[in-house]
């Protein structure tokens, strides 16, 4: 309906309506149509009438706009012409009501819907803006506008009627508008009924369109009519007496006339409209029917002798009406005539008729079930009696309905409906019956009939065959035997042979209607019923018998559905007769056959008739109908009432033989009905005889047995059936669960569970199931358990020991030792197992009866220990299971079949653990549970100190995991989680080794023990039991572990749950104290481990509320000290504050754990002054003893004043600068200054220190003033600038103590002991004394510092030598092991004397050097130093410090060229000197290029198998990297004179000569300019191959650290390069073909960009992500200075941050140096996403500094040629180049794009003269290729493209295979000429075509090259 064609105005054929258009006009003017239109004509513009000039400008626009054939201009019009009505006011509006009342016309026949849908909307606007003025032209528009109300479309009616409401908006007004045009609308509709498509529209309109228009019209016409009749017609019905009569009824009753006249003009026109009927549009004809039923209802004298014949025919024939469309209307019809017309039924209409009528049954009513089957009862009342045979009728009736029902196919909405309808027809003719047969023989035998031929038949037939694949002999839906051939299907046997399922809806409708059939033939006649119950009866015994032969249901399930239905629908009512007159008889008198079948289903069908009727009402029922079986009951009983008596005993002696004997396969069933038979009034007695009869009954041999595995099985079944509550009709009934329980108990179940669970191997299925039923408890719910509570007892009690009995043969002696101690009664195991087998199949036996009764043990809690025992014994169980899983084969004496075996028992024993819920521990009591904790964390306990066959990360492991499990199963109170914790933290002989607690109190004090273990326990069960502990305070917390805080969510809960924690008493200082003793566990260090998490917990908490616990754990470790000091030695201890690696030196634990802890709580800011005061008093006070001196107390002293002197006068051990308002005040700082000159004093009265004797305690003293003065670790200016303030009288006594010891005779003869303390008193006495120093003094110093780091210089580099010469000896046959062993004993001889004493000189040197810094260059008079003296000891000095740096390297490379462990080696020596190295390593940076080269050469000379090189990869990619090595090692790297020796190897510059001089006569030319170069291979194998997994490795793993930093080497060397270098024309070729770009990808995983960050980058004010900041910064620096330095010496400490930075840099410098590099990269980029944000990132941050950059070297370039000229567009981003030779030149211009260089550069040619198209384009390409393969600078890039410009005109020949001179790559020219054709190529473009052809031929002549 959306196109339109031709003009849409009707055609000169149409007939005009203008003559009455003419005639509504006013009298007096002329006959003017509308629109001024008289008939096809238009008026001249001299006519009266209105011209259209009157009309609006806008509006008359919008109307011619009308005339258009295009819908959517009419659509846009018709809108426009809408709002205008709106908008403008009623005058404006009036004069255009004419002419729309002509296009509206026009518009109601477009065939566009929505044309016409907006006709109406317009239509409403026209009337709401003009009012009552629409009344002069309501006569032309009424005919339309009726008309278009009944439009096919519904949007468009509703429209129309929306409008007309508007103008009338009460349904009086609507009513008396349509009297008043009664004339002109049946006018109107009368036109519209004699147009034809042809007159309706041009010829131009589509012929398919013209018909549909067509169609459209003559429905909507006929609609129309047949309203406008019923609303006419009818309502004069209503008028009252003439005598009332007013205007307006007159008005009506002349309206009426005029209808009625006019419809019989057109009903004898349109001859009764029956041609309409053979329209083949069924809307159309829907339509005539409306028409007819209205002229029947309406005008029924319309009817007459001239055509009632005609008419009866035709509308009694409407049954072969096919279109459901038409059936509603069709049907009004039919009942209408038949109601008005009965007599018409004549014999010849009835014959006719009927067959039709049939057709239409026997079809489905075509498709219309839910119109026509309700109105077949109202049709059948319709029909007169006379008219039809009454019986022939209805059974012909509902036979053709019956099999139009189409079962397999209809919607479950037509199968209610068909059921409905023949429900109805069949209970209306039951009813009326009367009507159509005299008497009551004939009415009985019609009744008798239908029963018979419909209900037995048909419907019982059919619910019986239902579903069911024996069909053959029955038409689908319908009878086999047929007597009568009256509607027979006339390819009935067809349909016989399909096999039809019918849904399970059609089955229950068809059942329900049956059974109201059934409840009305009862209330009918009760013979009559008979009938069918007689057939219901036969059926079931012919079912029986089938049975008896193929052993199949045939139908059984169908009539047991019917039961079911009964109930439903019949027994509600209090019907007896379902039971009475047809299942009573029926079960009676199959009974017999019932027992005689071994069949569930027959079986079935009487259990559900029990249920359905009761237990003894049914059994009575069968008593009375099989008297031959109950013969003896009736010869008893015969005149006795049938009661409970009587019912008992037919069921003790019937029933439950029969039901429980056991060879039956339909045992099943038998208990259910035995079950079913139940009956509360003697429920007792009825248990007690099945239970006697089922553990007592005779075998299949006849004799008696006890308890037999069929006794068991049938046991088993009942009891199941009981429980799960197949009998929940009478369960339900039953009230008090006490009485329940007391009922279903029984001795005789008590003794045979005892007995079942009692048995040995083999375990039959019936037992588990047995034991399962009798105990109950497979869910909360079930508490129903058949035994007493000791016979539960004695059950759980032989399940746990079948458990028990699994335990002990386990491998773990462990879980062997748990098998005996979890119960007391566990050593009396049932039986001894000969094999293992038994063990497994009982404990699977036991497994499998506790996982169906797990709540049973609910009954027995009150038992003490048994629920816990077997509880404990699962988890155990479970725990075995997983630790086999994790465990090597051959730790096992078992053989794998047996492991195997346990682990697959175990899978089943952790299945069921997991079942064991909160809901299943609430159950379970507190003391239970208490118990079983107890048992399961002493096992726990148990497997960590005895178990060795794991090692200890794994027992470690999984005994956290276990008490996870423990925790969460069973503390539900949060208090309990610490009870279980201190049960488990609990002393043992062997644990804990230093602290023991006490919280027998309540007080929870700690003491120390009394003989303490050694700390060197590597694999005891203490260092596995503090590797457990470590790792179950990484699970559950600090808080919960050590602080005791209850948590309200359980121990394993989630990482992103926020547990809410609450203080308790459940603190545990001394665990905290004995985990800081022991210091070093498997895996595990405190410093490392347990101190980060003390620090945070209590920075985090808040001092307040830990204030208790550290000073706890600090009074513990210092009564531990002072106890244990005796043994220590002090000598380790530096003169600045104490270091972590140096506190690993303390032997003492107890000491060394109170440093390591103030240490950690002042360097954290977690104490300050105030707490360092409080400490140093207590200290104070135990020092002396009355007027002795406490040793002990001396002796750990100094070590602790080491700690505290730092917050006593700074902010904090990590600040180093003095805070005003942290300091002590004046007294206490005065205090602690007379202390320490109190100290120096009593130092200076000893002897120097080479008269020491060993014992005395002037060590003691003297270390103990030197910790008294500290100096900062980083030494230099910075430790000058942090000294401690002391008064003069301090500093001279330091000063003669350090001058005593100078002038003593043998101070370079010390002990090294006694040189440790004078090398930390020369330290201290230059830090703080230095301005007393005379040249003598300064010489002492220098002499000892340089003897001291020279002997440290002798021990390294002989350490390098013994590891050279031992790798050099090693053969390839030597064991790797002997070597690495060889290795690791040559560097345990380092003295760790010499390298502490060289530790405490190189500081001293540090300090010289900062003094030196500090002083004007020319004023060194004032440290009494000659410039010369000190220059020549400081470049010795320097020296010293490389050859140490070097001889360490040294090692280590030799070390990696043996294996990875011997590397390792090495680099772990360093971290033991961690200080010593760092101050090695700051001497390095600050060293002189001189030094440097002076120690590179020295190296070299050396002559080891390494050189200085490679030592310096060595400790850039060390094994263990220091840091500040890797520091010194990399600014060595980058630096001249190692720079390009650190990158090239150092014959390439003799590998490199032959490409400026190549042979091409050479046997074997070189093709890859980048095989000249050689790369070191430290560095290559780090750009080549990188890791395979780099892309999945920590941020800050060492693999990626060493990787960015080859990198960053790479880049810087490339920076220092010029362009023009032949090494830079090496070495980018081979990055571009060899270096992985997986770095790239690397870079961006430490730049984290996302999708939607990229708009963010160019909004000031945003702030970006962590990382991306950094990153973004990084690479802009980067660029703009050309360097990497800063960003490698600021990566450590590492960070994802400083990565980050480091990242961005290279990326950066990457687009600088290598931009064809990062732009092949980027063009490979699959992720859009990705490629999106990189590109916004580098066009924001890297692109602006890169293009400015490369715009202003080309402007700065001179190329110095005439021919050529450069000039450059910074707006632009342009650089135009031109090329000028002879008459000839072009020019060409290179844009670069805003992400430049990820994208390529753009190069056009927009000028040229005297160059060809072909050159032109050539040497565009040319260009092209030069900038976009360039990497590096673009100015370069045009220089080459010049060059090569100057080489062609000087007449070089080019390159065959790239057409350019010189290389866009390398540069070079082509020189590798062919012997035959004598071209010449470039050595790489000819080795890239070797390689991609893999031909060895010239490419011009294809001869061999």
């Amino acid at each position: 309906m959306g196109r339109q064609k031709g003009d849409g105005a009707r055609s000169k054929a149409r007939p005009s309506s203008s003559s009455l258009a003419a005639s509504l006009l006013p009298s007096g003017t002329a006959a003017v149509g509308f629109g001024g239109y008289i008939g096809s004509s238009r008026v001249d513009s001299s006519s009266s009438s209105p011209e259209t000039t009157d009309i609006d400008g806008e509006l008359a626009q919008h109307l011619k706009r009308l005339a258009r054939k295009d819908p959517t201009t009419k659509l846009k019009a018709l809108t426009s012409l809408s709002v205008l009505l709106k908008e403008r006011p009623r005058e404006d509006v009036l004069p255009l009501v004419p002419q729309w009342v002509f296009e509206y016309k026009k518009l109601l026949m477009d065939y566009n819907r929505e044309v016409r849908r907006a006709t109406h909307d317009t239509m409403s606007n026209l009337v709401t803006a003009v009012g009552r003025d629409l009344a002069l032209h309501l006569k032309s528009l009424m005919g339309p506008w009726w008309f278009s109300q009944f439009d096919p479309v519904s949007e468009v009616s509703q429209a129309a009627k929306r409008s007309f409401q508007v103008a009338f908006s009460a349904q009086e007004k609507r009513l008396d508008a349509l009297i008043l045009c009664t004339n002109e609308i049946f006018l109107y509709l009368e036109e519209n009924l004699a147009l034809t498509p042809q007159s309706m529209s041009d010829k131009a309109v589509a012929q398919d369109e013209m018909e549909e228009m067509h169609h459209q019209v003559i429905s909507s016409t006929l609609l129309a009519l047949a309203s406008l009749l019923d609303i006419l017609v009818s309502m004069q019905r209503e008028i009252p007496d003439v005598e009332t009569v007013t205007t307006e009824s007159k008005h009506a009753s002349k309206a009426r006339l005029t209808a009625i006249s006019f419809a019989e003009k057109m009903f004898s026109t349109h001859k009764f409209f029956l041609d309409f009927l053979k329209s083949q549009n069924p809307a159309i004809r829907s339509a005539t029917y409306s028409v007819l039923s209205s002229f029947i209802k309406n005008i029924p004298h319309a009817v007459n002798d001239g055509n009632f014949k005609t008419l009866s025919a035709t509308i009694l024939g409407a049954f072969q009406e096919k279109d459901p469309a038409c059936h509603k209307s069709m049907w009004d019809a039919i009942l209408l005539f038949s109601k008005r017309y009965p007599e018409w039924w004549s014999t010849n209409v009835q014959k006719n008729v009927l067959n039709q009528f049939w057709n239409f049954l026997r079809s489905g009513c075509f498709g219309s079930q839910q119109i026509s089957f309700p109105i077949l009862v109202l049709f059948l009342d319709t029909l007169p009696p006379k008219a039809i045979a009454g019986e022939k009728f209805f059974v012909c009736f509902f036979q053709n309905l019956w099999a139009g029902r189409s079962p397999s196919l209809s919607l479950n909405s037509d199968h209610a409906a068909f059921f409905q309808a023949f429900e109805e027809c069949f209970l209306w003719v039951l009813h009326n019956a009367s009507r159509f047969h005299d008497g009551l023989d004939a009415l009985h035998h019609f009744h008798v009939t239908l029963v018979q031929n419909i209900l037995v038949k048909l419907l019982w037939s059919e619910y019986l065959l239902a579903d069911s694949k024996h069909q053959e002999n029955v038409l689908p839906g319908r009878p086999g035997d047929q007597s009568d051939d009256m509607g027979k299907h006339p390819n009935e046997k067809k349909f016989r042979l399909l096999d039809i399922r019918h849904p399970v809806s059609y089955v229950q409708d068809l059942g329900k209607c049956i059974i109201k059939i059934l409840m009305v033939l009862n209330s009918l006649e009760h013979n009559v019923l008979s009938h069918f119950c007689a057939t219901f009866e036969e059926s079931c015994l012919e079912m029986f018998r089938k049975m008896d032969h193929d052993d199949k249901s045939s139908g059984i399930e169908r009539v047991v559905e019917f039961l079911f239905l009964l109930e439903k629908h019949a027994m509600w009512k209090g019907e007896t007769w379902p039971l009475v007159s047809l299942i009573g008889p029926t079960l009676g008198n199959c009974f017999r056959l019932i027992r005689s079948l071994d069949s569930s289903d027959a079986v079935r069908l009487l259990s559900v008739a029990v249920s359905i009727f009761t237990p003894r009402r049914m059994v009575q029922q069968l008593v009375l109908h099989d008297k031959e079986y109950f013969c003896n009951y009736h010869s008893d009983h015969s005149k006795k009432e049938f009661n409970l008596e009587h019912f008992l005993v037919v069921f003790k002696e019937t029933f439950i033989p029969w039901c429980l004997c056991e060879n039956a396969s339909s045992i099943n069933a038998r208990v259910d009905l035995l079950l079913a038979l139940l009956e509360n009034e003697c429920l007792s007695e009825q248990w007690c005889s099945i239970i006697s009869y089922a553990t007592c009954r005779p075998t299949s041999v006849g004799s008696p047995t006890s308890l037999s595995s069929g006794n068991v099985a049938v046991l088993a079944m009942l009891l199941e059936k009981v429980r799960v509550g197949i009998g929940k009709r009478f369960l339900g009934e039953l009230d008090q669960r006490d009485t329940f329980t007391y009922n279903w108990n029984h001795e005789v179940l008590d003794s045979a569970a005892v007995s079942v669970s009692s048995f040995f191997p083999p375990f039959d299925t019936c037992h588990v199931r047995f034991l399962r039923a009798v105990l109950g408890g497979a869910t909360e719910d079930d508490q129903l358990c058949f035994l007493s509570i000791s016979s539960l007892a004695l059950v759980l009690d032989r399940i746990f020991k079948k458990l028990a009995g699994y335990l002990r043969e386990s491998s773990f002696s462990w879980i062997r030792d748990a098998g005996y101690s979890l119960y007391p009664g566990a050593n009396d195991i049932m039986g001894t197992f000969d094999s293992y087998t038994k063990a497994l199949e009982m404990a699977r036996f036991a497994l499998e009866v506790l996982d169906g009764s797990l709540f049973c043990m609910k009954a027995i809690d009150k038992n003490d220990g048994l629920i816990s025992a077997i509880l404990a014994t699962i988890f155990v169980i479970d725990w075995e299971s997983s630790m086999l899983a994790v465990s090597d084969d051959a730790l096992f004496v078992q053989s794998v079949e047996k492991v195997n075996a346990r682990l697959a028992f175990g899978e089943l024993v952790h299945a069921f653990r997991c079942k064991l819920n909160s809901r299943f521990w609430k159950t379970v009591s507190t003391r239970s549970k208490n118990q079983l904790k107890s048992v399961l964390i002493q096992s726990a306990r148990s497997a960590i100190f005895k178990e060795d066959k794991l090692n200890i990360d794994t027992i470690t492991s999984l005994c956290c995991m276990w008490t996870l499990e423990v925790s969460d199963s069973l503390c539900l109170e949060p208090n309990e989680q610490q009870d279980l914790l201190d049960e488990l933290f609990g002393v043992e002989d062997i644990w804990p080794c230093w602290v023991l607690p006490d919280i027998r109190t309540g007080e929870r004090l700690a003491n120390l023990r009394a003989e303490c273990m050694s700390n060197t326990i590597s694999t005891s069960g203490n260092d596995k039991f503090l590797t457990f502990i470590d790792k179950l305070i990484s699970k559950i917390g600090f808080e919960r572990v050590i602080v005791g805080s209850v948590s309200h969510c359980l121990l394993s809960a989630k990482e992103d749950t926020v547990p809410v924690m609450t203080p308790t008493f459940h603190s545990r200082a001394w665990l905290a104290a004995e985990i800081l003793c022991s210091w070093r566990w498997h895996g595990g260090k405190a410093s490392f481990s347990f101190l980060p998490k003390l620090v945070a917990h209590v920075k985090s908490a808040g001092y307040s509320n830990e204030d208790c616990l550290l000073d706890s754990i600090i009074n513990i470790l210092l009564d531990g000290a002072l106890i244990h000091a005796v043994s220590d030695k002090l000598r380790h201890f530096s003169v600045w504050p104490v270091l972590d690696d140096e506190v690993e030196c303390v032997e003492d634990p107890y000491l060394r754990a109170l440093l390591s802890l103030l240490l950690a709580l002042f360097k954290n800011d977690v104490w300050g002054t105030n707490k360092a005061l409080t400490l140093f008093d207590l200290l104070l006070n135990r020092l002396f003893i009355g007027s002795s001196i406490n040793v002990n107390c001396l002796r750990i002293l100094p070590f602790i004043v080491n700690v505290l002197i730092q917050p006593l006068y700074y902010k904090s051990i990590s600040s180093s600068e003095p805070s005003v308002d942290d300091r002590p005040d004046y007294i206490e700082k005065r205090q602690m200054d007379d202390m320490f000159k109190d100290w120096l004093e009593r130092t200076l009265s000893f002897p120097p220190i080479n008269t020491w004797q060993t014992g005395q305690d002037m060590e003691e003293w003297f270390e103990l003033v030197i910790s008294s003065y500290p100096l900062s670790t980083t030494g230099g200016k910075e430790a000058l600038n942090s000294l401690r303030d002391i008064s003069p009288v301090e500093k001279s006594l330091l000063f003669g103590l350090f001058q005593k010891q100078r002038h003593s005779p043998g101070a370079s003869q010390l002990q090294p002991e006694l040189q440790i303390l004078l090398s930390k008193l020369m330290a201290v006495s230059v830090g703080y004394c230095w301005k007393e120093f005379d040249e003598e003094d300064w010489e002492f110093v220098v002499s000892h510092l340089r003897r001291w780091i020279g002997s440290a210089v002798v021990v390294m580099e002989e350490v390098a030598e013994t590891v050279n010469d031992t790798i050099s000896s090693a053969s390839s046959h030597d064991d790797l092991e002997q070597t690495v062993k060889k290795i690791e004993h040559a560097v345990s001889v380092l003295d760790p004397g010499i390298i502490n004493i060289a530790r405490n000189a190189l500081f001293t040197f540090s300090l010289l050097c900062g003094l030196l810094d500090i002083q004007p260059a020319d004023n060194l008079d004032s440290l009494n130093l000659k410039r010369e003296r000190w220059d020549a000891i400081k470049d010795r000095v320097i020296e010293d410090i490389l050859r140490l740096f070097f001889s360490s390297g040294l090692t280590e490379a030799i070390a990696s060229s043996c294996c990875k462990e011997a590397s390792y080696i090495i680099a772990s020596t360093r971290l033991e000197h961690l200080h010593f190295w760092e101050l090695v390593a700051s001497s390095v940076v600050k060293s002189s290029l001189y030094a440097r080269d002076k120690a590179v050469k020295s190296v070299q000379y050396w002559g080891l198998s390494k050189g200085p090189v490679s030592s310096l990869y060595a400790i850039l990619f060390s094994a263990r990297p220091v840091s500040s090595l890797q520091s010194a090692a990399y600014s060595i790297l980058s630096a001249e004179p190692v720079s390009h020796l650190a990158i090239v190897e150092e014959d390439t510059a003799t590998l490199s000569n032959g490409d400026t001089a190549s042979d091409q006569d050479s046997g074997s030319p070189d093709f890859s300019s980048e095989e000249n170069i050689i790369v070191r291979p430290e560095l290559s194998s780090m750009i080549k191959n990188l890791p395979f997994d780099i892309l999945e490795m920590d941020l800050v793993a060492q693999e990626q650290v060493n990787v960015f930093l080859a990198w960053s080497l790479l880049l810087s060397y490339l920076l220092s390069l010029s362009s023009s270098s032949s090494t830079r024309e090496k070495l980018v070729p081979w990055i571009q073909n060899s270096a992985s770009s997986r770095i790239l990808d690397c870079l961006f995983r430490h730049i984290p960009l996302e999708t939607g960050m990229a708009h963010n980058f160019k909004k000031k004010g945003v702030e970006l992500p962590a990382g991306v900041s950094e990153a973004a910064k990084a690479a802009t620096h980067a660029i703009m200075s050309g360097s990497l330095c800063s960003f490698v010496k600021s990566l450590w400490p590492l960070d994802q941050e400083h990565m980050a930075s480091l990242a961005g840099a290279i990326f950066g410098v990457m687009l600088r140096v290598l931009p064809a590099y990062v732009r092949g990269w980027f063009s490979d980029l699959r992720d859009r996403s990705a490629s999106f944000v990189i590109e916004c990132f580098t066009k924001t941050w890297c692109s602006p500094p890169l293009i400015e950059d490369e715009l202003l070297q080309i402007k700065k370039a001179s190329f110095a040629d005439d021919n050529f000229s450069v000039s450059v567009s910074k707006s632009a981003n342009e650089v135009i180049a031109t090329y000028t030779k002879d008459e000839t030149g072009m020019d060409l211009v290179i844009h670069l794009p805003p992400s430049y260089p990820l994208r390529p550069v753009d190069v056009d040619c927009p000028r040229s003269l005297g160059i060809s198209e072909v050159k032109q384009r050539k040497w565009l390409l040319s260009m092209m290729s030069f900038v976009r393969n360039q990497n590096g600078a673009l100015g370069e890039a045009i220089r080459i493209w010049k060059s090569n410009f100057d080489k062609e005109f000087e007449g070089v020949e080019e390159c065959p295979i790239c057409y350019s001179v010189i290389h866009t790559a390398n540069h070079s020219l082509p020189r590798l000429a062919c012997k035959t054709c004598k071209h010449k190529f470039h050595a790489a473009c000819m080795y890239k075509w070797f390689s991609t052809s893999h031909k060895s031929t010239c490419p011009l002549c294809q001869s061999p090259f």
